[in-house]
């Protein structure tokens, strides 16, 4: 194995205890994970990303089940993985949770929660106080004689879980540790996690598909696709200002791609262009000409009209409607902005958000265009019905300059 460590491998009497370092590359036949991480003492990191990014791989690599083609592990002053050392998974102090439970199918739930305690050293009659607690916990008090075919999916996960966290690991990696309970369950089982990573101090890795686990269990949030971090930063900014699509999606929050027109300090309208519309927003930080931009407004923001928007908005295109989706409180319309396709004939004045200038049509998907970049917009049940809208129906956006914020990608 090579190694190639970006954090310069300091001397393993300098780390501090329970810090992450890592630096991993695993190769597979379509597919490569390239990813470098540092998680301080006690923090909580949750790693997000679609199915197939590559985090169960990361957890895997970091827990010793699978060795990387390259990089190196550290965690506090050890090293785990790298420069010739590897040390197995149950000599590593990590404590894993995967979306399997795994649980030994011949012990009770008592006996599973008291393993790890007891691999440790801690006395046979320790184990099981603590073993005891955690079910107490957990709302699973009831249970601790039944074997794990006596129980539930999710009364097995609270156990797998109990197990995980009773073990006291320096590192603890949770791999979707609430996706197999009921949701009445969830903010329980959620709050207790919250409880103990916080009193505990335990250095954690989250992986979960639910914005409200990272929002709050994580410190900081770190996106993965395709293998590589496509988003990273403190949790409450990826919800509020995402960077990739994925991010984007997870806090509902529109966010289109595209290149600055101009330079413009932070604060100042400027204006990207992306696939299908030219948009103007409110630069969160400075921007300079030709700079890489992602553009972020929420769906309520969206106006939607049958006609084209007469007046003076800046950002105002015609769209497609692809979806629409119930919500609690709205209605989520999917609209994908035209690139290409028929020409639709404007019934109103409707002033290119550019130039300024009127135009009698626009273009938009039609017969063999091309669906441009998706938006949604949230609507009441009555405002759907008065648009009448449907699948196929042909709309015009306008969103306020105001509401739309501009970063550098």
């Amino acid at each position: 194995m090579t190694a190639a460590h970006p954090f310069g491998a300091p001397p393993v009497d300098e780390a501090a205890p329970g810090r992450l370092d890592a630096a991993v590359t695993v190769r597979r036949k379509a597919f490569t994970l390239d990813v470098a991480v540092t998680v301080e003492p006690g923090e909580v990191l949750a790693v997000l990303g679609p199915n197939g990014a590559g985090k169960s791989t990361l957890l895997g690599a970091l827990a010793g089940l699978l060795v990387p083609d390259e990089g190196l592990v550290r965690l506090g002053g050890r090293l785990l993985t790298g420069g010739g050392t590897f040390v197995p998974p149950e000599r590593r102090r990590v404590g894993l949770m995967g979306q399997d439970p795994l649980l030994f199918p011949h012990l009770t739930a008592v006996e599973n929660i008291a393993f790890g305690p007891r691999s440790q050293g801690v006395s046979r009659v320790r184990a099981r106080a603590t073993a005891h607690e955690w079910l107490e916990r957990l709302t699973l008090a009831e249970y601790g004689n039944r074997r794990p075919a006596q129980l539930s999916g999710g009364q097995r996960q609270r156990v797998a879980l109990a197990r995980a966290l009773a073990a006291e690991p320096e590192l603890l990696l949770l791999d979707e540790p609430l996706g197999a309970l009921d949701a009445q369950t969830v903010p329980e089982v959620r709050q207790v996690l919250r409880t103990y990573l916080r009193a505990s101090g335990t250095t954690t890795i989250l992986v979960t598909h639910d914005v409200l686990d990272a929002a709050m269990l994580a410190d900081r949030v770190l996106v993965l696709a395709d293998g590589a971090v496509t988003d990273s930063g403190s949790t409450a900014a990826i919800l509020a200002a995402p960077r990739s699509e994925f991010s984007a999606a997870l806090a509902g929050l529109n966010l289109l791609t595209g290149t600055a027109d101009a330079t413009a300090d932070e604060g100042a309208v400027v204006t990207v262009s992306a696939v299908g519309a030219s948009i103007s927003g409110l630069t969160a930080e400075r921007v300079g000409a030709g700079d890489a931009a992602a553009v972020v407004f929420p769906p309520s923001a969206v106006a939607v009209y049958p006609q084209a928007v007469a007046g003076s908005p800046r950002n105002s295109w015609p769209a497609v409607v692809t979806a629409l989706e119930p919500g609690p409180s709205a209605i989520r319309v999917r609209l994908a902005l035209g690139t290409g396709g028929s020409t639709v004939p404007v019934t109103g004045a409707v002033v290119d958000s550019v130039t300024g200038t009127a135009v009698d049509s626009v273009t938009g998907p039609g017969a063999g265009g091309e669906a441009g970049a998706a938006v949604s917009a949230d609507l009441t049940p009555a405002a759907v019905a008065e648009l009448d809208l449907s699948p196929g129906s042909r709309v015009f956006l306008a969103v306020k300059a105001t509401e739309v914020r501009v970063y550098r990608r």
